[in-house]
Parts: C-alpha cells; structure tokens; sequence
C-alpha cells in the first residue's frame, strides 16, 4: 500500500504516534471494551431470554444472567463515551500539533510564500489535509484495530467449542476483515483519488480566478469562467455519485456477508446445543444475538480502508511542504542562540556588506548578485535604484536575513544577520509595495508590530503620518473594522497606516520596498517627504526605480546585472556622473 511507503519517510505523523502512544492504546482498549460489553450484553440476554422462557424452578437459577446482563449494559455506555473521550481528546491534541507544525513551516517561507506556494494549494492542506489526518485515525486507524483484535478473540473463542466452525469463522469474518476492505480499495480507491484531485483542482482555481477575477470580466469572459468552473463541480459531482452508488453496494454486500454468517451460527449452534425445553438449547439465542452488536466493529472496515487513498495525497502534500525545514524541529534551541545574539547589539547600528555574492539554487547558478560592497551607517538615508530583475528585491531580503550569501557577508554591528532569524524583526522593519491590513479594527492593524502601545501612541504616530482626520471620521474611529485588504483605503492611506505601525514598532532600520510605485506622483512626493521627515534618525534604505524623490537621500546605488555599477549622493553624481545624469534626463522626458 502506498500510504506505508509514504509513512516510513513521514516527519508528521510518525512523531505525534510516539508521543502519544500511551493515549492512543488506551483509546483502542476502551473501543475494544466497547464492542466486548455490547456483545456480552446481547449474549446474557439470549442466555436469559430462552432460560427465563423455559419457566425455571427458582429465581436464583436466572440471577446471575441478571447482575451480568445489567453489568454488560451499564459497561457499553460508560466503555462508549471514555472511549470518544480519549480517541477525541488525543486525535484533537495531534491536529492541534500539526497545525501549529503547518503554520511554523510556512512562517519559515512567509517571505517567499507566493514563490513557493499556490494560494489554492495551502488552502486545500488548511481545509482538507489537516482534517484528513485527523480521520486517519478517527475512521481508520481505530476501527481497523478494533476489528482485528475482535476477529482474533472471536475465532480463538470459537477454537474451545469446535475447531472445524472456528476455521469456518476465520473464513467468513475474514470476508469482512480482508477481502471486502481489499475490494473498496481496489475499486473505490482510484474513485476516492480521482475525487481528491478534483477538489486540489477547484482549490487552485478558484483562488486564482477569484483574485483575477477583474481581468475575466474586463476581458468579458466572465461566463467562461462559470462555465469552468461548473464543469469541475460537474466531474465532481459525476464522481461522488459513483462514490455513493458503489458504497451502497458494499453496505449491501456487508449485510448479506453478516445474514449468512448469522445463519452459520444458527445451524452450527443448533447442533451443538440440543435440547428439550431449555437446556443446553438456551445457548443458542446467546450466541446468535451475539453476532449483531459485533458485527457493527466488522462493518465499518471496508469503508476506513477505502479512505486510506484519501490519505496518501494529504500526507504526500504535508510531507512535500516541509522537505528540506526540519530545522522547524530545532526552533527552541535555535531561537535561544538568536536572542543571545540580538542581545548583543546596540544603537548605533551600522549595515556592512563585504563581497557579497549570490546566486538562486535553481540548477542554473547564475550570480544574481557579485562582489557588492556597501556600508550604511545609521541614519542614512539610502535608495538603491535599478531595472526590474537587476537584483534589488533580493538584495533586500539579504539585508533582512531572509536568505544566506552564496559567499561574503551581510553584518549588523558585526553580526551576520542571517544569524539572527526572526530576531532581525526588533532591528528592521518593512514597507511593502502593497501593505495588507487585516479584517479587524484599525487599532489592531496598526498595533501589530506593538501590542502594548497604548491609545495615546497611536493618535500620535496617526498624527505624524497625516492620518488623524481620516480616522476620526471613521463611524467608529479606531474600533472602525477594516475590510478585507483594506480596499475601503486609498493606496497612498494603506501606505501611511503602514508607517505608522513601523513608527510604533520603534525599529532602528526602514526598508521601504518600492511603496510609492502605484502611486500617482503627487501623493507619491507626499508620501516620500512624510517618510524622510518621520524616519529622521532611523536608517532609511528605500528600494524605487523611479528618480522622484532621489534629491531627499544621502546615498544612491545603482545597480545593474547584480553589480553595483555607480554609488555616491545624489547632488554629485547629478554632478559628476555621465549615467546617472542619463537617468535624470529620461526620468525629465529629455531623451
């Protein structure tokens, strides 16, 4: 089976088994008991009902059957509810677990998120593959054990009244421990598979046409967009009617396999038991009965073996979401190393970049960056200019630790930034050419870089950042809910809202990462003087290639095929350099 291959390579299911464990047998024998008292409780009220009918001498010969019958049906339900407790409890600690696991391994790409991932993707490991682990075992792996352990005991008891019926047993429940499980997979597996695929499908789909769902209908496709998607929701459907017809085929099946294995008992109890009113004959309801509350443990088997292809995709999409992060593992002992170095650093706060070299590990190897020298001391005020793929955007996430030199180095005061992982957040922060806000109120927008900064700090960074009148004509001024995205503000608004989570944020270090580029240009001078003014005394390193804007900084780079090609402060290299002075005349529309 295709689900153990994947399980010997598993980082996410395997780990939560051993850690577990104790849980988890406990839960299996509680389920186990569950069955046992169920079928003693019918087996003593056989007994009872065909002794009782028999008009025994005295009350005393019944009495036992009695305390045991009420025993047996006080045991079901107390056995019945301890075990969903347990199996629950356990199964809902693990899908916590996992999810916690999801969200770090993802937080670990967050920069890269869209590189990486498809929306729709992530969306179906959220809405499917989580809860499918969760049913591995809930509907699976419980009622798969369960079944075996009753077989065995069954067949064995069987052994110590006749060992021709016990093979006979063996044979008939093996139909359904073995065979009509083996069956389900066989024939509803690839269905259950093709079903899974389909849903990955209208996942990605949907999310990426519901993003781009303007360009349908500016391009007036919109209809052909329903169209398809109706079209998968179709094969969809077609495949789950299948799915159904076939599973009320085997519920038919599984009943006629209990029938027969009901009739076996019968005829082998009648010749086993003979008697004349009553006797050994009062057996024979006991183990008949018997077979009804067990057979709900055997019937339930070949639909959670079905469901293991459902399973392989899930595990196959965890584990492929976390090849190559196990350092996730490691996170305690890593962070700790982390605080211990970002502890070492105080203001001032001086950026060095000493030979740096980088290249993607694509198959290709090509330098993205080579020999970049650079010194930003704090305060400075830096652009770095170039065309689009010149290696600026990756420059940045350089300086912010997000990925590692090929060789040279990237040092905060001395320290390599990569080495201080998600610490680097306490010394630089970033603006985004489109910041999110988050469907909560603007207070808890702009207070999610600092939870603990009061009302009072945030009129007041709303206030540097030209934002105040805007808030308070809000209906609810800073409870006012955002919508999603923050659409409801303009461009040039969501910028300043997000300056002033950075000002409350109170880092050393701004990279504003191409945040005018939308902009008409003047609210993008507004907004490029509110920067310079409210980040005085912060460094500032803005990623543009527009010139606008330039003559506020004290530091401009160029750089072009990954190499710095001209450095210097605007005034001199307006001056001085023949490029630079290029640049300047296209900018103006003097070609």
């Amino acid at each position: 089976m295709k689900i153990f291959t994947l399980l010997k390579n598993d980082t996410w299911i395997k780990p939560f088994l051993s850690k577990y464990v104790k849980s988890m047998i406990l839960a299996l024998f509680l389920g186990f008991m569950t069955f046992f008292c169920g079928g003693a409780l019918m087996f003593n009220s056989g007994y009872l009902i065909s002794k009782s009918a028999s008009l025994p001498e005295n009350i005393l010969l019944v009495y036992v059957p009695i305390v045991l019958t009420r025993a047996f049906g006080i045991g079901r339900p107390v056995f019945r509810y301890l075990e969903r407790l347990t199996s629950h409890n356990w199964v809902l600690k693990l899908t916590s677990e996992l999810r916690l696991k999801l969200y770090n391994v993802l937080e670990k790409d967050a920069v890269f998120f869209k590189d990486k991932h498809q929306t729709g993707d992530i969306l179906g490991v959220f809405s499917d593959d989580i809860d499918h682990i969760q049913n591995l075992y809930l509907r699976t792996v419980f009622p798969t054990i369960v079944g075996w352990l009753l077989y065995i005991v069954i067949v064995i008891a069987m052994g110590f009244f006749s060992w021709f019926f016990a093979l006979t047993m063996l044979l008939l429940l093996g139909v359904l421990t073995i065979l009509m499980p083996l069956l389900s997979m066989i024939i509803n597996g690839a269905k259950q598979e093709k079903q899974k695929a389909i849903k990955n499908t209208l996942y990605g789909g949907l999310t990426d046409n519901v993003l781009g769902v303007s360009d349908w209908i500016f391009s007036q496709r919109g209809q052909d967009y329903v169209k398809q998607h109706d079209d998968e929701e179709g094969k969809l459907r077609a495949v789950n009617h299948r799915l159904s017809n076939n599973e009320n085929l085997r519920n038919f099946l599984v009943q006629i396999v209990v029938a027969v294995i009901t009739i076996a008992v019968l005829c082998w109890t009648a010749f086993q038991f003979p008697g004349d009113h009553g006797g050994a004959a009062n057996w024979i309801a006991a183990f008949v009965l018997v077979i009804f509350p067990l057979g709900d443990a055997f019937t339930q088997m070949p639909g959670a073996a079905q469901e293991t292809s459902i399973y392989d995709d899930s595990l196959a999409r965890l584990n492929n979401l976390s090849a190559a992060k196990e350092e996730v593992l490691e996170n305690e002992q890593t962070e700790t190393a982390q605080q211990k170095l970002a502890s070492k650093i105080t203001e001032p706060l001086k950026i060095e970049v000493r030979n740096l070299r980088f290249h993607y590990s694509n198959g290709e190897n090509k330098d993205v960056l080579k020999d970049i020298e650079l010194s930003i001391p704090q305060g400075e005020k830096i652009a770095i200019l170039g065309r689009s793929g010149s290696g600026k955007t990756t420059l940045i996430h350089l300086l912010r630790g997000d990925l590692k030199p090929v060789s040279g180095q990237i040092l905060l005061n001395d320290i390599p930034v990569y080495d201080l992982g998600d610490e680097i957040s306490r010394f630089v922060g970033v603006i985004h050419q489109d910041p999110y806000l988050f469907r909560t109120t603007v207070r808890n927008n702009l207070k999610i870089g600092n939870e603990n900064a009061t009302d009072e700090e945030v009129w007041d960074v709303l206030e540097r950042v030209g934002l105040t009148e805007m808030v308070m004509r809000l209906p609810q001024r800073l409870d006012t809910q955002v919508d999603e995205a923050g659409h409801r503000f303009s461009g040039g608004e969501r910028h300043r809202m997000a300056l002033a989570r950075i000002l409350l944020q109170k880092v050393p270090i701004v990279i504003l990462d191409e945040p005018t580029v939308s902009l008409d240009p003047v609210t993008e001078q507004e907004l490029i003087e509110t920067f310079v003014k409210e980040l005085t005394g912060k460094t500032m390193i803005w990623v543009t290639h527009h010139l606008q804007g330039l003559s506020l900084m004290d530091q401009v780079i160029f750089i072009e095929d990954g190499e710095l090609k001209l450095n210097g402060s605007p005034a001199q290299l307006a001056d001085e350099n023949s490029y630079y002075q290029k640049l300047l005349r296209i900018d103006r529309g003097n070609f």
